[in-house]
């Protein structure tokens, strides 16, 4: 009876490790600057921020660093705008709907469906855009520069 139950499980966690690594830019249409800016306006999203923690306390040398959790919701035509990660790495993760990064480095749309995880670091610089008919819901963790006040910084 555990077989069953066992090999489900195994199944499921392949499937969720394949689909982690989807949503990547196609070989061969990664190129340095491949685009160099994108919308800059907000559109359409909301960025809650459900914890964090300040890092300062945590590791020597990261004072007015907080590592935070944040759920973000791109309605259908909602943009999230041109901004980059020099100096606050993240992970995001698409939970339902769909959405496209339009990044730096890539000459074509990157699509991130449920389950994908999105690596955003130095040398990242990208926009995203729910092209999509329902709402996207993503997950987000990085680290932010509290000392860092322009705008952009706030978003993925």
């Amino acid at each position: 009876m555990k077989t069953p139950l066992i090999l489900g499980l195994a199944l499921s966690l392949a499937a969720a490790a394949t689909s982690a690594s989807a949503g990547t830019c196609p070989a061969d249409q990664m190129r340095a600057d491949a685009r160099t800016s994108g919308e800059t306006m907000p559109a359409k999203v909301t960025d809650t921020e459900l914890s964090f923690i300040a890092l300062g306390g945590e590791i020597n040398g990261l004072d007015n660093r907080r590592l935070r959790l944040r759920r973000l919701v791109v309605q259908p035509g909602g943009v999230v705008p041109w901004h980059s990660h020099t100096d606050r790495p993240a992970l995001i993760m698409t939970v339902s709907g769909q959405i496209t990064e339009y990044n730096s480095t890539c000459a074509v749309g990157i699509e991130h469906k449920a389950g994908d995880v999105a690596q955003e670091k130095k040398g990242v610089s990208h926009w995203w855009k729910n092209n999509g008919k329902v709402p996207a819901v993503l997950i987000a963790a990085d680290i932010k520069n509290d000392a860092d006040a322009t705008p952009a910084a706030d978003h993925m």
